[in-house]
C-alpha cells in the first residue's frame, strides 16, 4: 500500500466522484485550509458546533483555584457544569464519498484543532464506501471549541491497495445521508 499523492487524488475526484464537492483548490476558510492538501484531502462540517469543556477540567479548575465548595462556589460549579455543552459531538461533512474498490481513506486530525485539542477518531474508510461521512469529535482542551458550518474540520489520507478488494464495503452505514449517524449493530445471525 502507498499513500495517495495530490496528483492523484484529483484524479480521482475529478473523473470519478471519489469527493463531491470537490476543490482542487487550497481553500482558506476561517483561517483554515479545506481542499486539495499536499498528501490528503480536508474536509468541512456541514453545521454549526460547539464542544463544550470536559466535565473535568472543571472540576479540576475549582479544585486547584482553592474553591472551599460551601454554597456560592457550589453554586457556580453547578452553573458551569449545567450550561456547559457537551465535550463531545458526532457531526457529519459537506463532502459526500464514492471510495473505489482499490483506495482507502483515513481521518486524521487537522493540526489546528488538535492544538485546541480537539480530536476526531480517526475512523478507517473502507474499499466501497459511499456517503456521507459521520464524524466523533472530542475536546479535550479547557476552553470550549466554536466550529462554524463549513469550516475545515479533518482530513482524509487515502491509500491503494495493491489490488482491488474482492470483499467492497457493504455494511450498515452505505449509504448515510448527511446527518450524525449514531451506531448501528448488526443483528446476530441466529
Amino acid at each position: 500500500m502507498s499513500q495517495l499523492s495530490p496528483q492523484t487524488i484529483h484524479q480521482f475526484c475529478d473523473l470519478g466522484d471519489m469527493i463531491r464537492p470537490y476543490s482542487a483548490d487550497k481553500l482558506v476558510i476561517n483561517g483554515t485550509s479545506a481542499g486539495l492538501s499536499c498528501a490528503s484531502y480536508d474536509l468541512r462540517i456541514d453545521h454549526d458546533l460547539i464542544l463544550g469543556v470536559n466535565p473535568a477540567l472543571l472540576i479540576s479548575d475549582h479544585i486547584l483555584n482553592g474553591y472551599d465548595f460551601e454554597h456560592d462556589d457550589m453554586v457556580h460549579l453547578r452553573y458551569a457544569l449545567r450550561y456547559n455543552p457537551p465535550p463531545a459531538a458526532l457531526a457529519y461533512t459537506m463532502e459526500d464519498l464514492r471510495i473505489p474498490n482499490h483506495i482507502t481513506a483515513q481521518v486524521a486530525d487537522k493540526s489546528t484543532y488538535a492544538r485546541l485539542f480537539c480530536s476526531a477518531f480517526n475512523t478507517f474508510i473502507d474499499p466501497g464506501f459511499i456517503g456521507n461521512l459521520t464524524l466523533e469529535l472530542v475536546n479535550h482542551g479547557p476552553m470550549p471549541i466554536i466550529i462554524k458550518r463549513g469550516d475545515p474540520i479533518v482530513q482524509l489520507i487515502f491509500t491503494v491497495l495493491d489490488k482491488p478488494t474482492d470483499r467492497p464495503y457493504d455494511g450498515k452505514y452505505q449509504h448515510q445521508t448527511r446527518a450524525a449517524h449514531g451506531p448501528r449493530y448488526e443483528e446476530t445471525p441466529t
